[in-house]
């Protein structure tokens, strides 16, 4: 199967990018080196290429009922050009992906599902309305749309003087449009990286200009992940995947997206396991020594059992030190809690962190 491509590859190619395979989609992994971009980041901006995100808009009478359904928070207590953070899981409570939800109108939403999980989305969507016979129109548009994020301390100031309209004083989670470099663009500010900014959302065809009108260094995939990862924010197909890592949003520490005063698909499930003691929590951690812990490396107790399994872990760009994150039985995921961490067949002394690693906003 062909690999998507975003509308800047051949762009991304030209300034020597090194790619990576993500979700189904080529897309850079760095453009310099990762520490640097993470480091652009950190202390001014950088901008990203996220074009692989979907975009899945319903609008319709039945709108907001079937997205309400659909995932774990309530979009009800969303206002126009406001956006949420949300979980869609299955019947057992099982986290399917986690997404971005933008309110529009009370007729008119659009959800941000991660990348290559859009057209799966899009179908679970269409089917439930079909199902519930809903006056909802469901559209795949990630295709159609380009998606940029600006992150860093000076991300704010930088855009705001290349914006038609005033966007330093958008509040966290809302979004408006306005004309970045000339371009027509949704601006919404929420980010994956701890650092203020913004993301743009623009017709694909005007990709390309605009990128080259954001003055900001071009970063990748592999410094998002290293500035996500000391943040403890969760990536889907790492830090949960249905078939080969399921989790619920409580298990995964993402309780405060789930509403179970209201019913969704899963609310049943999620109400028996809220009201028992987990078995696993997430937890992050840091090594003493520079070994870098691996997805699927073995978390080990003090007496030798296994009693989790690592889903993430980077050598902290920030902090200098290797960090990760994980899943341990409940019993041993208190903060400060030591454990050994497997790696290539040796246990390396860890010791249960607080998550964020760093402090930021």
């Amino acid at each position: 199967m062909d690999l998507r491509l975003s509308p800047l590859t051949t762009s991304h190619e030209q300034m020597g990018a090194k790619f990576t395979t993500f979700g189904g989609w080529k897309m850079p992994i760095r453009f310099s080196s990762i520490i640097e971009e993470h480091n652009y980041v950190r202390n001014t901006a950088g901008k990203f290429d996220v074009s692989h995100m979907g975009q899945i808009i319903l609008s319709g009478n039945d709108a907001e009922y079937l997205i309400n359904k659909l995932v774990s928070n309530n979009v009800t207590n969303l206002r126009d050009d406001q956006a949420q953070y949300a979980m869609i899981t299955n019947q057992d409570g099982i986290i399917l992906d986690d997404i971005l939800v933008y309110r529009n109108s009370s007729e008119s939403f659009m959800f941000i599902p991660n990348a290559g999980h859009d057209e799966e989305m899009f179908l679970r969507f269409v089917q439930f309305r079909d199902k519930w016979n809903l006056d909802v129109t469901v559209q795949n548009s990630t295709n159609e749309i380009a998606m940029f994020a600006i992150q860093g301390p000076d991300a704010v100031n930088s855009l705001e003087k290349i914006s038609s309209d005033s966007i330093s004083n958008l509040k966290r989670f809302t979004t408006t449009a306005a004309n970045i470099a000339g371009t027509p663009c949704t601006v919404s500010r929420t980010g994956y990286t701890g650092e203020d900014g913004f993301e743009l959302l623009l017709s694909a065809q005007d990709a390309l200009g605009l990128w080259g009108n954001l003055d900001f260094p071009s970063c990748g995939l592999g410094s998002r992940d290293t500035l996500r990862t000391e943040m403890g924010f969760l990536l889907s197909g790492q830090d949960f995947e249905y078939k080969t890592n399921p989790r619920t949003p409580f298990e995964a520490g993402v309780g405060f997206t789930v509403d179970l005063e209201k019913d969704f698909i899963g609310r049943d499930a999620l109400l028996q396991s809220n009201s028992q003691t987990l078995d696993y929590n997430f937890i992050g951690f840091s090594l003493q020594d520079r070994s870098i812990p691996r997805p699927n490396s073995p978390i080990m107790g003090n007496t030798g059992e296994q009693i989790g399994i690592v889903t993430s872990g980077t050598l902290s760009p920030t902090l200098g030190i290797p960090i990760g994150l994980g899943y341990v039985k409940s019993a041993h995921s208190s903060i400060g809690t030591s454990l050994q961490i497997t790696i290539r067949n040796a246990a390396k002394p860890a010791t249960i962190c607080s998550v964020p690693f760093i402090n930021q906003q």
